[in-house]
């Protein structure tokens, strides 16, 4: 799996998401290095527990902005971030437990994730959140 790169489709328009994603993507490229360069279990549960947290926070900012700014499709979007968590601590509990699990599933899964819901989620709040004059 290629690194992912910063480009048009990893922006909403929000600039504080925008650069949150950008957190989000150079995070799993990190993950995915360690991954590919033979990185012990440790590190690897290390990085994809500070790619949950950093998740965590991202998802949470959000949704405070959508519901600061009342976004109509706001439940929609925080179910879909409760569903893409705990997938992301089911398989980062697997790895803590040694249990074996495709490194490079979740990483393809998480990449494709990440530009499905910019794509198909994220760009919705965008205007909603350009129109009350967030930028």
């Amino acid at each position: 799996m290629p690194n992912l790169n910063w480009n048009h489709a990893c922006t909403v328009g929000v600039s504080s998401m925008d650069d949150q994603h950008g957190i989000l993507l150079d995070t799993m490229n990190d993950l995915r290095l360690a991954s590919v360069h033979g990185a012990g279990r440790e590190k690897v549960c290390d990085l994809l527990n500070q790619f949950i947290e950093f998740t965590r926070m991202h998802f949470l900012s959000e949704e405070q902005l959508m519901e600061h700014y009342g976004f109509p499709g706001l439940q929609e979007h925080r179910a879909e971030h409760q569903r893409l968590l705990a997938q992301m601590l089911e398989a980062a509990q697997c790895a803590h437990q040694g249990e074996s699990f495709a490194m490079e599933t979740l990483l393809e899964f998480l990449s494709d994730w990440f530009m499905e819901h910019i794509g198909a989620f994220d760009r919705q709040y965008a205007p909603w959140l350009n129109d009350h004059g967030v930028s």
